[in-house]
């Protein structure tokens, strides 16, 4: 992969995340941010897969980032969480995988069909097991502040 190419899937991320986001009307003043955690669970996902952790892993580590940070930009914008991280995991969303899923039960191929159904679920499972430890690193991360105090 070039620098380009690269730069170019960064780029891409960031606009499908603030598209995302003014589809389903996220307030303008949380797209900024909202797209560059998109970016970060994207980045982390990308370099954990080329690092060869694999799809499962790299979502799942995605997730975890996503969380943890759509809570400071909420903390930060003084805004509900939900609005950083709904945009910002549709980078993750296996919908290629889901897709080639239908396409083979609808063509009869069955076998691979259930391959990509499999998939679909791991990935799925990876970011809402992302996101639930994303709660408790927000939580330890809590009570560590509160101690320091």
């Amino acid at each position: 992969m070039t620098v380009i190419q690269f730069l170019v899937e960064v780029a891409g991320t960031y606009v499908a995340t603030l598209a995302f986001g003014i589809l389903i009307n996220i307030p303008r003043r949380a797209l900024n941010i909202g797209g560059w955690i998109g970016v970060l669970g994207y980045l982390l996902y990308r370099f954990t897969v080329l690092g060869g952790g694999g799809y499962v892993v790299g979502n799942l580590l995605g997730a975890v980032a996503i969380g943890v940070a759509s809570l400071q930009a909420a903390k930060f914008k003084k805004m509900p969480m939900i609005l950083f991280n709904i945009p910002a995991i549709v980078p993750l969303v296996p919908g290629g995988q889901a897709y080639q899923m239908v396409k083979n039960f609808a063509l009869g191929q069955n076998n691979t069909a259930f391959n990509y159904l499999l998939q679909v679920v791991m990935i799925s499972g990876a970011i809402a097991f992302g996101f639930l430890l994303s709660e408790l690193v927000n939580r330890v991360q809590r009570r560590v502040w509160r101690h320091r105090r």
